[in-house]
């Protein structure tokens, strides 16, 4: 008995270390993709430089990150998913440090552009890392808490990095920044150098995959279709997150402030259904299933708010239950991923699929940007909700019910 609740007792702790660490590194890595929004008008006031400027910063850092993601998979495959996250939050945290200390715009843009390059490296080591080490009854909370961990970088950034400008600037702002990196980096190193106590089966050895294997496995149509999924969740997001507010007062007249409550209603019921779809996925194996209705709920959501003029206190609803569902298909989509990867692959499958997010983020600007330049503000929530019934698509042609 003893014995036996030593063997949990240590599982349990890796567990924990494991999941801690890897949901602190993407908690960073959210919060450095933010870092820059907040910050503009001071950055702008201080170079005489124009928004359109300013946007390089932000291209080139998807841009890195969408083109060397997919070959950062395969190095954490053939290398180990806990030396490149360590690397990965090095060159972040770099980054912010010497755009703060540097006194020249083009730097700073190529800092971001460096940035982009440790940012390639979180997704395809935490999933690696969460695949690895935890077993299939928890992995689903594993994901979970993962996601969440980013949402709650992306929520606080705005607020710490304008109390962070006020007390030194926005050049201090992102010194500071980059200091919490290296820290985290050491926290990481210290804590994944340790002995992990795996739930699952011992892991196999780093990937060994000849170039053309691997590419099969990453243009098979299963992958193909999780990528297409990707992308396609990525627009939704970039569609409610930069456009409702702008498109809710042109359409139906919404004041800013009640249009902003339904977008942080949004936001806050997406972490909250992201814990929710934790609890779910370890309870089914019908993950395909769990993302359909879902995503069925985001469309019909996004219909009905494009479509007919609601009360202030109707829209924050309906727009918190389309955020709630939102949050609560990201475990499935975690899981369905998994699902389809060979042992072995996972730094590389979970880097080529979250290069969509990228695609989305670099195309939906352009695309939903020109929806409202010709002044068509439904078509913001009917090209959400669309994107949103094509995903349930993809997810027809997968059995929803693992092999």
């Amino acid at each position: 008995m003893t014995q036996a609740a030593a063997v949990i007792g240590t599982v349990r702790g890796s567990y924990l270390r494991v999941v801690g660490a890897v949901s602190t590194a993407h908690f960073m890595s959210h919060f450095y993709i933010i870092a820059l929004a907040p910050l503009l008008p001071f950055v702008r006031d201080e170079y005489g430089v124009t928004y359109t400027q300013l946007g390089l910063a932000f291209a080139v850092f998807n841009i890195i990150t969408a083109v060397f993601q997919t070959p950062a998979g395969f190095m954490v495959d053939r290398l180990g998913a806990r030396l490149l996250l360590v690397c990965g939050m090095i060159i972040s945290a770099s980054a912010f440090v010497v755009a703060g200390l540097v006194n020249s715009f083009w730097v700073m843009v190529a800092m971001f552009a460096v940035a982009g390059m440790g940012n390639t490296v979180y997704h395809p080591a935490d999933y690696a890392l969460l695949s690895r080490h935890i077993g299939s009854d928890r992995i689903g909370q594993a994901f979970s808490v993962h996601t969440f961990a980013g949402m709650m970088g992306s929520a606080v950034a705005p607020a710490i990095l304008l109390m962070m400008q006020t007390a030194s600037g926005w050049r201090g702002a992102f010194i500071g920044t980059g200091a919490v990196g290296f820290a985290v980096a050491v926290l990481l190193f210290l804590t994944l150098n340790q002995p992990v106590a795996s739930e699952k089966s011992p892991s196999p050895p780093p990937s060994s995959d000849k170039g053309a294997d691997a590419w099969r496995i990453l243009l098979s149509g299963p992958i193909l279709l999780n990528l297409v999924f990707f992308v396609l969740l990525a627009t939704m997001s970039a569609g409610i997150y930069n456009y409702s507010v702008v498109a809710l007062g042109d359409l139906h007249g919404t004041p800013v402030t009640v249009a902003n409550a339904a977008l942080t209603g949004y936001l806050l019921l997406s972490a909250a259904g992201v814990l929710a779809g934790g609890f779910l996925v370890g309870r089914t194996t019908r993950h395909g299933l769990l993302a359909a209705i879902g995503l069925a709920a985001m469309t019909l959501s996004a219909f009905l708010v494009g479509g007919f003029h609601f009360s202030p206190g109707a829209l924050i609803t309906l727009m918190s239950i389309g955020g709630f569902c939102s949050g609560l298909i990201m475990p499935s989509r975690d899981m369905l991923v998994r699902e389809v990867t060979p042992a072995g692959s996972f730094g590389k499958v979970f880097g080529f699929v979250s290069t969509g997010f990228s695609i989305g983020g670099i195309v939906s600007p352009l695309v939903f940007g020109a929806i409202m330049d010709r002044q068509h503000p439904s078509m913001v929530f009917f090209g959400v909700g669309a994107c949103s019934l094509i995903a349930i698509f993809t997810l027809l042609g997968r059995r929803w019910r693992p092999a």
